[in-house]
């Protein structure tokens, strides 16, 4: 495919730099979410993005990125080592500035496929794959994980450039379980848009409480994420079933597609005999609007990134619950902008939704500290600057220490 377009000055007297950005897909994952409100704010910026992904998705935000004029292309082949051989071709023909890479298969693909073009590759950190407490996951097996992290941390050695990552508690993961040296990891948090999400009114309020059948005086528990095991959504369940004689109004609303976690997560309904009060309403793409609804967000992870709905929850003031897991480090304060629970104890999880609905003041003053912490530090347009001055610094051959970066490449490979 031929990538239209040529580089010129940009609105800021910047020369505008065309980056090569290769995903997973564009679906309703947080990383293809994060990454399709904030290509359009980059254009703005300067950059001019061009968008690879390895598979299409029915559902998510492909439409958006589109709609503002970005390409997105799909690469050809059934195999990651075809879709490398696609991406290489993508490269020479698109000529970008910086091929930047997320989530594992686009990882591997976008180092391959960059690897002797001399390109420079970003790989954003966006997750902790390689926690231990993934070993507990019934679908994950120790040696595969293993071997997956070794391909990754020697892909990640030899052809990156540079890491994004989107926490400091996810950096501080890639150095322990990658042995990536800190210096060659920058922070730029995620952010999102408050104009897009609006705020939280009386009125607004009360039309999406509508929309979901809620009477008055049911409380409403809401928690965001596809159906895997890394969310945690049957702790939530058992937290809420724990929580059944004290809080008879009390109800939980799961948004997200099924997963892998799907089944177990209907067996712990049948099992708690919750049914009636938990509400399992597939992929949403009216989250906000759910927020609003919601007396309370718990985010009931067992390992995360920055968890967007995070960002998403605060910017709305409504008060979360987390579990203390190590991508959260460096996001969340305990205590001021949200109340965190040891991960996979439901009745520690009970035990702060109770205490934090059964106390008006502490909703609200988490409320309101988790709307400073976004206005402050997660609006798009901060991490949108941010994000086009690390690309601005790679592509040129500096990081933000504004020492020399090497090139990728594996020693013999033409450049």
């Amino acid at each position: 495919m031929r990538v239209a377009g040529t580089r010129g000055r940009s609105g800021y007297g910047e020369r505008s730099v065309r980056v090569l950005v290769v995903v997973n897909s564009l679906g309703s994952g947080g990383t293809e979410r994060s990454t399709a409100v904030l290509l359009p704010r980059l254009v703005g910026l300067g950059i001019e993005p061009v968008v690879a992904v390895l598979t299409r998705r029915a559902i998510g935000d492909e439409g958006r990125v589109r709609a503002a004029g970005i390409p997105v292309v799909q690469l050809s082949g059934a195999s990651l080592a075809a879709q490398a051989r696609s991406l290489r071709e993508l490269v020479r023909d698109a000529a970008p500035a910086l091929v930047h890479t997320a989530i594992y298969e686009a990882d591997l693909v976008g180092r391959l496929g960059a690897a002797g073009t001399g390109v420079p590759v970003l790989s954003s950190l966006v997750n902790t794959p390689y926690d231990r407490a993934r070993l507990v996951d019934p679908n994950v097996r120790w040696p595969k994980l293993q071997a997956v992290r070794a391909v990754d941390a020697a892909t990640a050695h030899l052809l990156t450039t540079h890491f994004h990552a989107v926490s400091e508690g996810v950096a501080r993961h890639a150095v322990r379980a990658l042995r990536i040296p800190r210096r060659r990891i920058t922070v730029v948090e995620r952010g999102r848009d408050p104009d897009e999400l609006g705020r939280r009114t009386p009125e607004r309020r009360g039309a999406a409480r509508a929309a979901l059948g809620l009477a008055d005086d049911d409380q409403l528990v809401l928690t965001a994420g596809r159906q895997e095991y890394q969310k945690g959504h049957s702790d939530l369940v058992e937290a809420l079933a724990l929580l059944a004689r004290r809080r008879p109004r009390l109800r939980v609303a799961i948004a997200g597609r099924e997963g892998n976690a799907s089944r177990a997560l209907h067996d712990a309904i049948d099992r708690t005999g919750t049914a009636e009060r938990v509400l399992v309403l597939g992929y949403r793409d009216d989250v906000a609007e759910l927020l609003c609804a919601a007396d309370l967000f718990v985010l009931p992870s067992i390992y995360e990134g920055t968890a967007g709905a995070i960002l998403e929850a605060w910017a709305l003031e409504t008060p979360v619950v987390a579990t203390r897991v190590t991508g959260l480090e460096g996001i969340v304060t305990d205590r001021r902008d949200a109340w965190l629970v040891a991960p996979r104890s439901p009745a520690a999880l009970a035990t702060a939704i109770d205490r934090v609905l059964a106390d008006p003041g502490t909703a609200r003053r988490l409320a309101v500290a988790g709307r400073a912490s976004f206005v402050g530090r997660f609006g798009l347009d901060r991490s949108a600057a941010r994000m086009a001055g690390l690309y601005r610094q790679v592509a040129a051959g500096t990081w933000a220490t504004g020492r020399e970066a090497p090139r990728h490449g594996l020693r013999g490979w033409p450049r």
